[in-house]
């Protein structure tokens, strides 16, 4: 992964250079030689967070799992907030649950460093267009459901840079959305079209709003770093109006559960959904296979999902 910035440097010139050579090993496919890089650079600088989780990856990438286990370990002993994900690599290892290994400081320090190059990363780089697919898909269903696609209040959970705004602005008098990246929030308030805007965890947001406040809920591409989809379900059927809809997007698999792809993000099964849904009481009015973007010249399969509360 790229370091962000605070853990770009291990302090020391002199292991700073065995990583940068490290890297340049790695990114030539000679893995022998970037952990022994690496190897060199942490007896300089044996506290470096970075150090080991590098030289974890390195290690996971030429099969050897007990040593790369070992560095995450450390990694993770010096870093408990788990800011660069050892917890995850640890179990696509199989070392750990892996829908208890995604930290909120992963997902902070990862947003938190890609926000400036966000938006042009994904529009120009990767086709994304999730939230125009649950835009046509909330229209859809609302028409099916026989009402407007008229929202008095929407709720953006990971909002990101605000790209949903823009394009829900039309069906909604108010939007007021939430994200876990400060740097997020603030890109995303620079667009003006949000009402409020709040720095913090999705669930622990719809646990702090009104019963029965908002008339849309929306998560386009957020719950792909949330493992358990039932709180979030439960909060925003708590949340909404009878007659409500919750739009979201998730990457998709072909089969049942919870998958960890190797992107470190999460993967749900359609039974995942439809049961999620079912337990929080909110009825499937539309569950389609689209293709969220693309990476690496490649699409990513993804479920978009429009659900209503009962009347």
């Amino acid at each position: 992964m790229t370091l962000p910035p605070a853990f770009r440097s291990s302090g020391d010139l002199l292991a700073d250079r065995r990583y940068d050579y490290a890297m340049a090993a790695k990114a030539e496919g000679d893995l022998v030689a970037a952990a022994d890089l690496l190897v060199q650079a942490l007896e300089i600088a044996p506290r470096w967070v970075a150090g080991w989780f590098a030289l974890g990856e390195v290690e996971a990438a030429r099969g050897e799992t007990a040593a790369a286990e070992a560095a995450l370990a450390r990694a993770l002993a010096l870093d408990p907030d788990d800011a660069l994900g050892a917890r995850l690599l640890l179990a696509r290892l199989g070392r750990g649950e892996a829908q208890e290994a995604m930290s909120e400081a992963y997902i902070r320090t990862l947003y938190d460093d890609y926000a400036p190059r966000f938006e042009k990363a994904l529009r120009e780089g990767l086709s994304y267009r999730a939230p125009e697919i649950l835009r046509d898909a909330v229209v859809a269903a609302s028409a099916a459901l026989g009402r407007e696609p008229a929202f008095a209040r929407m709720l953006d959970l990971g909002c990101g840079t605000g790209l949903a705004g823009p394009v829900f602005a039309p069906l909604a008098v108010a939007i007021d959305g939430v994200d876990l990246s400060p740097r997020m929030v603030d890109l995303a308030r620079q667009k003006g079209v949000y009402r409020t805007l709040a720095v913090g965890d999705l669930t622990q947001f719809l646990d702090g709003e009104a019963e029965a406040s908002a008339d849309l809920v929306l998560a386009a591409d957020v719950l792909i770093y949330v493992a358990d989809l039932g709180p979030v379900f439960a909060g925003a059927a708590r949340v909404l109006r009878p007659g409500g809809l919750l739009g979201f997007t998730v990457e998709a698999h072909d089969g049942d559960g919870l998958m960890l792809h190797a992107s470190l993000r999460y993967a749900h099964g359609r039974d995942l959904i439809e049961t999620g849904l079912a337990a929080a009481g909110l009825a499937i009015a539309s569950l389609e296979r689209v293709v969220l973007r693309t990476e690496g010249g490649a699409p990513v399969a993804g479920w978009a999902v429009i659900a209503a509360k009962g009347r």
